[in-house]
């Protein structure tokens, strides 16, 4: 019989609250991860519309990239347009929520300004 002290190593019941938890966390990570790509999305449409001259232009410009980009969380009315100096800049705020189980939901804020 080995010494106890010796023995090294996982439990059965350990391994499975480890494959459990990893589980869990691969399962939001893969909900997460597309809202950051959207987010990504935006950041550029917003860099694009910062060219226009008008808000109504800004807003038409960031709307035709949003359509090509699949952008569904933010549309153009939802950006705030203002100029500092002789430049354009948008700015924009948006929250996603991921259901998690029950009343648990994952918030994310998001929130950018052009370049």
């Amino acid at each position: 019989m080995t010494n106890r002290k010796q023995q090294r190593g996982l439990t059965f019941v350990g391994l499975l609250v480890v494959g459990i938890l990893l589980a869990l966390a691969g399962v939001v990570f893969a909900q997460a991860v597309p809202t950051y790509v959207e987010y990504m999305a935006v950041q550029k449409a917003v860099d694009k519309a910062s060219a226009g001259e008008t808000v109504a232009e800004v807003r038409s410009i960031f709307d035709r990239a949003a359509t090509i980009d699949n952008i569904n969380s933010i549309s153009g009315k939802d950006l705030e347009v203002g100029k500092e100096g002789n430049k354009v800049v948008v700015s924009y705020a948006y929250e996603r929520d991921i259901h998690l189980a029950g009343p648990a939901y994952l918030v994310l804020r998001y929130q950018g300004r052009s370049q």
